[in-house]
């Protein structure tokens, strides 16, 4: 074999040897894009999550203290949602958490919409109140994903009235 067919073969081999990294790299990438665009999302619900979390705490902080309406109880819990998303996305819910005061009550059964609404300045020193907020996934998800529809992120604080 001459010099020139060897060099011929080589070429051959790395041309065909190219073909098989183009196609072993389009789908490594890909993958890797799926999987990276996962972490984003999961670590953008995160954050939702801490927001409302920490904004639901402030709100009944807030409200704890004597003096305080549940219109301010709103805007500071609304204050802390506008760092994370839009405010209108979630809703917000000030309550009487009396029930929570009686021995042995389940927390998962209690159905949170059927609590009396309560204006913070009226309440007795010493009762409990919560505030809970919710916002559907959808609204606050960067790329919603199909098997994610009708989920509603929430938390909720419960304080006493001082």
């Amino acid at each position: 074999m001459r010099p020139s067919q060897v060099r011929l073969c080589r070429f051959e081999q790395r041309s065909q040897r190219a073909g098989a990294v183009l196609v072993e790299t389009a789908l490594v990438v890909s993958v890797f894009a799926i999987v990276m665009a996962g972490v984003i999302e999961f670590g953008h619900v995160y954050l939702v999550v801490g927001t409302i979390s920490a904004a639901a705490r402030a709100g009944a902080r807030a409200g704890a203290v004597e003096g305080v309406s549940t219109a301010e109880v709103r805007a500071e819990t609304e204050r802390l949602l506008g760092a994370s998303f839009h405010k209108s996305l979630a809703t917000i819910q000030v309550k009487d958490a009396s029930v929570f005061d009686q021995p042995g009550v389940d927390a998962k059964s209690i159905d949170y919409s059927s609590l009396p609404d309560v204006e913070v300045k009226e309440l007795k020193t010493g009762q409990l109140f919560l505030v809970r907020v919710e916002v559907p996934y959808e609204a606050v998800a960067l790329m919603p994903p199909f098997w994610a529809q009708g989920i509603t992120l929430r938390s909720q604080s419960v304080m006493r009235h001082e």
